[in-house]
């Protein structure tokens, strides 16, 4: 009984929101660490980095997706990195090259954000902020993949803002892989087409279409289905 009272009291501990003022101390490293690193990408020669990278021949594309992943959490936008994989690595292993760094982008920026913000919506209990940490938690998968799908702020923004919600990390990751993989297509794609532009053909560029076409059907799909749900919830409330 002595041996379990400890582990319950650590668990209660470790789920339980931070101080302001923690908070706000996290917030500033992490600013800075992103800030320090995005000067770093910004001043570093990447594409003789690049060159280097892909002489490393079969782990090429594992170097590739670290590195972007990396890009990706100081914010860089995720097509220049997903056309820079399709160009060093052509079409089906940029792809892959490119998902991957989405994939690391979106776990290291999500713990990074509960981290540093943990409890930060939950802290403003009955304000605009707390409701719409509910408004994610309700629609779940469906709320991951509508914002990961429109273009509201860079993809490693999106994943530290949803650190410091209570969304499921195992919503928020599906969501954010499925909602990846028609703009990693397209842009891979069209990356590999700007390196090699001789080799490729109107067969090779079917994936690009169909990426666009499938994620514009999606977006017009989750308007029309919010729009019935609004509608529906007006009716009950005139009668």
């Amino acid at each position: 009984m002595s041996q379990s009272a400890p582990a319950v009291a650590t668990d209660l501990e470790a789920h339980a929101p931070i101080s302001r003022k923690r908070r706000f101390a996290r917030l500033g490293l992490l600013a800075a660490a992103i800030t320090g690193l995005a000067v770093a990408a910004a001043t570093l020669p990447l594409r003789d980095i690049g060159d280097a990278v892909v002489a490393l021949g079969p782990g090429a594309a594992v170097a590739v997706a670290v590195l972007g992943g990396l890009l990706l959490s100081v914010l860089v936008p995720r097509t220049a990195v997903t056309v820079a994989c399709g160009a060093l690595l052509g079409a089906a292993t940029g792809m892959v090259a490119a998902l991957a760094a989405a994939v690391i982008a979106a776990i290291a920026t999500y713990y990074a954000g509960r981290w540093a913000g943990r409890g930060a919506l939950q802290a403003k209990a009955g304000g605009r902020l707390a409701r719409l940490d509910g408004w994610l938690n309700r629609r779940g998968l469906a709320a991951v993949l509508l914002v990961r799908f429109l273009p509201l702020a860079p993809f490693g923004l999106v994943g530290y803002a949803y650190g410091t919600t209570s969304v499921c990390r195992k919503r928020y990751l599906l969501g954010t892989t499925i909602a990846a993989i028609p703009s990693t297509v397209t842009y891979a794609v069209i990356g590999a087409a700007v390196a090699s532009p001789g080799k490729m053909s109107p067969v090779t560029m079917a994936p690009a279409v169909i990426g666009f076409l499938l994620s514009t059907a999606i977006v017009l799909r989750w308007r029309q289905t919010s729009r019935r749900a609004a509608a529906a919830a007006v009716v009950p409330a005139a009668a």
